[in-house]
């Protein structure tokens, strides 16, 4: 089992920065990926950006890409989000997602944060 627990949200102006951190707990050795989602209110879940948990490759959405930056702190079991640039579309709940053990389907799911951009 993994558990997961998002902090860092939170309201910052249109061009502003946050960083989000996701602590990892449990048998995160076995999830190959680790990512961010995000909803926003009447849409659906979409993917933000992911990370390997072993290795160091990465992907982004193209709607983040240039902006955010994932990273992982191995030693603390950590995952991090650095959002710049921010736009009111980014607007929306921000969730860590790790796979299930030898697979790239997400299973473990944090609470989520919330993330609000003013215009």
């Amino acid at each position: 089992q993994v558990q997961l627990v998002e902090s860092g949200g939170g309201l910052v102006q249109f061009g502003g920065s946050l960083r989000l951190s996701c602590a990892a707990s449990g048998r995160t050795f076995n999830s190959p990926s680790m990512g961010w989602f995000r909803q926003a209110p009447g849409k659906n879940r979409e993917f933000v950006a992911a990370i390997t948990w072993i290795g160091e490759g990465t992907n982004y959405a193209s709607s983040v890409k240039g902006r955010f930056t994932i990273s992982r702190d191995n030693a603390k079991n950590t995952l991090y989000l650095q959002m710049n640039s921010l736009l009111p579309e980014d607007t929306a709940v921000y969730y860590c997602a790790a796979s299930f053990p030898g697979s790239t389907t997400y299973g473990y799911w944090g609470q989520g944060t919330q993330v609000t951009v003013s215009s």
